[in-house]
């Protein structure tokens, strides 16, 4: 079985793109029914998104009909679209236990976002799964992301670098699951960019909170980068179509990320 970075690194070789399509749905904000919205978002990006990323918590503020949402949805997403889950929990490792078979065995998604801050045990559970792949909330696109993420330690290192040598840690231990990070592009400094290990990336911040990708480089990289652009798509200007927002972000990146 290929692993979650083969599987992603074949799906950004086919299209061409590194966009990542989040859905973050907001129904007092969508123009028709959301359902009917979000199945035409899928079908219309698909053709340039190297991934799709529904954010748990706007489903879950619809309450049961939004996990209903999610898992119809889920089932209608084409079989080459890897899907990542941006769920973020953060728990002891019995709660993240049941949590991984939520979504890697009843929903079947490729990959989960996750809150390393309680430890690998936390994230350990995540890992024991063939062709799956966790991302760890590293460099994150919020100004508090400074408060933890980017303090120096005692040795001169930042705390996400310590979260980033969990994929080491995985590896060393046998557990054939995929460990990558979350480098928001709002705050991809030189500085942190070359304290990045090469490790999978998901790269949040183009678009609405105005990341510049002139601040990415993936030179000498081989692991797989998505930048995720969720408002940017799911809101189109006056007159663009989904497929057209995807397909201008899916070049922008092309044309704009170094390496």
């Amino acid at each position: 079985m290929p692993t979650f970075d083969e599987k992603l690194n074949q799906r950004i070789a086919a299209t061409g793109s590194r966009l990542c399509v989040g859905l973050d749905p907001r129904p007092d904000l969508l123009k028709g029914d959301v359902d009917d919205v979000l199945r035409r978002l899928i079908a219309e990006t698909a053709p340039y998104a190297a991934a799709l990323k529904p954010n748990m918590a706007y489903f879950e503020a619809m309450g049961v009909r939004g996990i209903e949402l999610l898992e119809e949805l889920l089932e209608a997403v084409p079989d080459d679209l890897p899907v990542i889950l941006d769920a973020k929990r953060g728990d002891i490792g019995e709660t993240q236990r049941y949590y991984a078979k939520a979504y890697f065995e009843n929903w079947d998604v490729d990959a989960v976002t996750l809150s390393p801050f309680m430890g690998f045990d936390s994230i350990e559970p995540f890992l024991h799964q063939e062709g799956k792949g966790v991302y760890l909330l590293g460099v994150t696109s919020n100004p508090g992301s400074a408060d933890i993420q980017r303090q120096k330690l005692a040795d001169g290192r930042y705390v996400f670098e310590l979260v980033q040598e969990f994929r080491q840690r995985a590896e060393s231990e046998g557990l054939p699951g995929s460990v990558g990070l979350v480098v928001g592009l709002t705050n991809v400094e030189p500085e942190i960019m070359e304290r990045i290990a090469d490790v999978p990336l998901l790269v949040p911040g183009l678009g609405a909170q105005g990341g510049d990708l002139n601040t990415l480089s993936l030179n000498n990289r081989q692991a797989p980068v998505l930048i995720n652009v969720s408002r940017g798509i799911m809101f189109p200007e006056d007159g663009k179509t989904f497929a057209d927002q995807a397909k201008y972000y899916a070049e922008l990146i092309a044309n704009e990320v170094a390496g």
